[in-house]
């Protein structure tokens, strides 16, 4: 009696399922079987078995991988110093501007200090400095200088609380960074260009102030960013104002 030949999967060396499952089944139970064998390993990492076919070369795919982990932590360390560097930028800007506005003596060098080189240290279009006094609508200020034009500006009492608090998503905050509203036109004038706006809550000597400033960028201040800075400004200026003013006897 003669051996049934070998069908054709066989002869291909193609296992039937069956096979295949218990192939699995022994290298998850012991896969050195696998691992310690170097014939097999040569071929599972790549060696050819027949012209023109390979095995999937598991090297390159492992190498694929932790490129393309490498990509995304060299993005993301990127990303990280370039918000690193600008973070340190404006920290130095912002101590030039406090360092100009010490240096300016007198209430009418301050107000324009404040106004108008503050925001060219600080990289924005425009500032204004409003104070709540016994009016019954927005104007320039009077009484503190030549020189500070519309920029220092008088308005209603309630004025700062209702500007701070303007849109959807109310802040009360001392300090607010946001996307510029219509309203900001009766802050900066009409065709203002400026699209987002940093303000900051003012206490000067128990009346009510508000620093704002614009920019025409409009992704420059966003309620995402953070305010450690400009409260900080904002502490800054309520005491050289409130020194000053006492000084010109306004206080």
């Amino acid at each position: 009696m003669t051996d049934a030949a070998p069908g054709p999967d066989a002869a291909a060396g193609v296992l039937e399922p069956e096979e295949r499952d218990l192939v699995r089944s022994l290298i998850m139970a012991d896969p050195e079987v696998v691992l310690g064998d170097e014939r097999v390993m040569r071929l599972l990492i790549g060696e050819p078995t027949e012209p023109g076919r390979r095995i999937v070369d598991l090297r390159d795919r492992l190498v694929e991988r932790l490129e393309t982990r490498l990509r995304r932590v060299v993005h993301a360390n990127r990303s990280m110093i370039a918000a690193a560097y600008e973070n340190v930028a404006g920290t130095q800007a912002l101590h030039r501007a406090v360092v100009a506005l010490i240096e300016a003596t007198s209430i009418g060098a301050f107000l324009r200090c404040l106004t108008e080189d503050v925001p060219d240290l600080i990289g924005v279009e425009d500032a204004r400095l409003c104070l709540e006094a016994e009016v019954d609508a927005t104007r320039p200020a009077s009484g503190f200088g030549a020189g500070s034009g519309a920029r220092v500006l008088a308005v209603p009492e309630g004025a700062v609380d209702a500007y701070m608090t303007l849109g959807p998503d109310p802040a009360t905050e001392r300090a607010v960074l946001r996307e510029a509203a219509v309203e900001a036109e009766a802050m900066f004038g009409m065709g203002t260009p400026v699209r987002s706006e940093a303000l900051v809550r003012l206490d000067i000597d128990g009346a009510t102030g508000l620093m704002v400033f614009g920019s025409s960028d409009i992704d420059r201040f966003g309620p995402d960013q953070g305010t450690d800075l400009l409260r900080f400004f904002g502490e800054t200026v309520e005491r050289l104002l409130a020194q000053r003013l006492r000084a010109a006897g306004l206080g």
